[in-house]
């Protein structure tokens, strides 16, 4: 009896549920502005439930094509999913391609670092799917050169940052629930930095001091005044728990012990606002997905 083998070349699976989980800044300090034009950070990042999804399939001929709604409004050549595809190909001199198929449901410019979180599991996924075996440490070296985010997804677990984001340090976190408000506003991260009113002079800190300290957003007071919606948002959620904006916004987010606070609060959200509860997670999920091949 025949035995039918498939063709590898024209047989790949498809590697399905790859996750690219928002995340927040717990605290986001900017202590100096480099000669370089960067901008120095303290921030303790913290990963949510709420993801996109993303799926691969391994090609032969070395193409590079993405399945997206974004394509309808980021070109090929400023899409990051695409661009670390192509930087792990060019780093590691790997022939093989890919197809990639992606559910987008993280808002852009909400400061929950969807784009660099794409670019980070397209990194973790296809350096497995190719298996072309780069450490943390050189996708890192690569992503930080997408974004100033992406390492700490990469990275793969809650963490301090100092740097402009690529110094980390794992940090245990309390895992609260969030009901996190998206305002309907892009906010760029560009402009906010480029801001001449930006503070650019916290002091630095040692993480025991900065974990025991109120925590602050030096960028949420410069946001509030140019985007009335963020401002506006901010003050709703503030009346039901401690809140702050995440990143450089528009995103705000509420703290709640409890599942049930969050999603009560959610249930009384105003009219025209939107949101979402997640739970705050210590280590991402593409670290699980990562170790079910």
């Amino acid at each position: 009896m025949n035995t039918f083998k498939p063709n590898a070349k024209h047989d790949t699976p498809i590697s399905k549920g790859w996750p690219a989980p928002a995340k927040l800044n717990l605290f986001l300090h900017v202590n100096n502005q480099r000669v370089d034009g960067y901008h120095e950070l303290q921030t303790l990042f913290q990963f949510l439930s709420e993801s996109d999804t993303l799926d691969f399939k391994v090609t032969h001929d070395g193409t590079l094509k993405l399945h997206s709604e974004l394509n309808q409004v980021v070109a090929d050549n400023d899409n990051l999913i695409l661009k670390a595809a192509k930087s792990l190909q060019a780093y590691s001199q790997c022939s093989l391609g890919a197809e990639i198929w992606l559910d987008k449901i993280l808002p852009m410019g909400g400061g929950l670092g969807g784009g660099s979180s794409d670019a980070a599991t397209t990194l973790v996924a296809l350096n497995a799917l190719w298996e072309t075996q780069l450490s943390k440490q050189e996708l890192s070296k690569i992503g930080l050169a997408l974004g100033a985010d992406v390492p700490v997804f990469i990275n793969g677990y809650c963490a301090f940052a100092e740097g402009v984001g690529e110094k980390l340090q794992t940090v245990d976190a309390k895992e609260p629930w969030y009901l996190v408000i998206v305002p309907e506003v892009h906010v760029s991260t560009q402009a906010v930095f480029q801001h001449p009113d930006l503070p650019r002079n916290t002091a630095k800190l040692e993480l025991s001091t900065l974990l025991s300290a109120p925590w602050q957003n030096d960028c949420q007071a410069l946001v509030c005044k140019l985007y009335p919606q963020v401002a506006n948002a901010l003050t709703w959620l503030v009346e039901y728990a401690p809140s702050r904006m995440t990143g450089t916004g528009a995103c705000v987010f509420g703290e709640f012990e409890h599942q049930n606070e969050a999603l009560n609060a959610l249930g009384k959200l105003p009219d025209g606002m939107k949101g979402f509860v997640a739970k705050g997670i210590n280590r991402s999920p593409l670290e699980r997905r990562l170790s079910q091949l």
